[in-house]
């Protein structure tokens, strides 16, 4: 019984960690790489559709400073140069035949500051849903012991396993955060 829930309360974190790190990958350290634009919706097809750019374009990094988007249907190119723009990713698309060229402008201090500050807090949200699975966990385990189906040791002996779980993921979080926090302060 304990196990079970140890092992769901594990799965969940997993996923915790691995939507944080999603996130992360989407603030930009002035290195062009796919992540930056391809979850950024674009109205295709005259409005009709709203795809996610991986859904439209093939999207590669073809040096350190750009990202090279290659729309599968070449008729899209400008909705595809426009969804960019209106995405508000500080990136600036440019048409090049049937290919789209984005060239990552190089971060200021300041700016730097700010996307160090955002995946602070992008962790920070991490933790929290780390945190939230542990209490639902702990509530389970009470609930099994008011139930009688754990004794009162046992239901301490959980506590403190998931605990360290709990612990031990978000030392996990922190040293994804230490990376990031390096790769942004990298000029």
């Amino acid at each position: 019984m304990i196990d079970t829930i140890l092992n769901q309360a594990r799965d969940r974190m997993r996923k915790a960690i691995d939507v944080t790190k999603t996130d992360l990958q989407s603030i930009h350290s002035g290195r062009a790489t796919p992540a930056l634009v391809e979850h950024i919706v674009i109205a295709a097809y005259g409005g009709s559709q709203r795809l996610k750019l991986t859904e439209l374009a093939t999207i590669t990094a073809m040096d350190s400073r750009t990202i090279a988007v290659a729309p599968f249907d070449p008729s899209i190119t400008p909705e595809i140069e426009k969804g960019i723009l209106e995405a508000n990713t500080g990136l600036t698309p440019v048409v090049d035949g049937d290919l789209i060229r984005i060239t990552i402008p190089a971060l200021s201090e300041e700016r730097r500051q700010e996307y160090i500050k955002l995946a602070r807090t992008k962790l920070e949200g991490g933790r929290i849903m780390i945190r939230q699975i542990r209490g639902e966990a702990m509530r389970d385990v009470k609930k099994d012991e008011e139930d009688r189906t754990i004794s009162e040791d046992e239901r301490t002996l959980a506590g403190k396993k998931i605990q360290e779980l709990t612990d031990e993921m978000i030392a996990e979080l922190d040293a994804l955060g230490d990376r990031k926090e390096q790769e942004l302060g990298q000029v």
